[in-house]
């Protein structure tokens, strides 16, 4: 088993190096110069690629038994309460809002696409909504199914969001200058004030 948890941290760390990387200016270029005309299509393309990785990740991950690490009723009980569930309602808020703009499938029907800095509905109570809502989710997870596998998955995800908004904070910095700035200054990037 310990070498199955060792594959699947591993898998884990180069899912999101990957994802990381296809999501850099210097892949855009290099994928804009070798498309062209399809480049419009690169999001669309990027999602589709992250989502079948993602899935045959998670069947890796949910292949093999994995140790479980508590059992307590009132955990799963307090976790589909505080986490999952405003975890999934504000994944789903973000998701459905935001759908053509994270997806790509604005692509299928707009040719030039124009970036928009959003700071209304949920992203004027924190700045990336959808990685709060992933992050309660996927913690309440975990604490419903406290298993080895799970936190491995966890505990590298939320790492590479926390990392990662780093750097998308940084790209968003240069797309939108002092509209980003001062959207920064007012609004929190994960946990709304309350």
């Amino acid at each position: 088993m310990i070498i199955q948890h060792s594959i699947l941290a591993f898998l884990w760390i180069f899912y999101c190096i990957i994802h990381s990387a296809l999501a850099t200016a210097s892949a855009k270029l290099f994928f804009e110069k070798k498309t062209r005309k399809y480049f419009r299509y690169y999001r669309l393309g990027y999602s589709i690629f992250a989502t079948v990785t993602l899935l045959l990740l998670l069947y890796y991950q949910f292949s093999f038994q994995s140790f479980q690490l508590f059992h307590s009723v009132i955990i799963i009980f307090l976790s589909c309460f505080i986490l999952v569930i405003p975890g999934l309602v504000i994944m789903m808020v973000a998701i459905y809002k935001y759908f053509n703009l994270l997806s790509g499938v604005r692509s299928l029907y707009q040719e030039k696409q124009v970036a928009e800095l959003k700071v209304d509905g949920v992203h004027k109570y924190m700045r990336h909504p959808l990685y709060t809502g992933t992050l309660l989710f996927l913690w309440g997870v975990f604490f419903i199914f406290p298993y080895v596998n799970n936190l491995i998955a966890v505990l590298l995800i939320t790492l590479y969001v926390l990392i990662g908004i780093k750097y998308e904070e940084r790209k968003l910095v240069v797309e939108f200058g002092d509209s980003y700035r001062n959207y920064q200054l007012t609004v929190p990037k994960l946990i709304p004030r309350l």
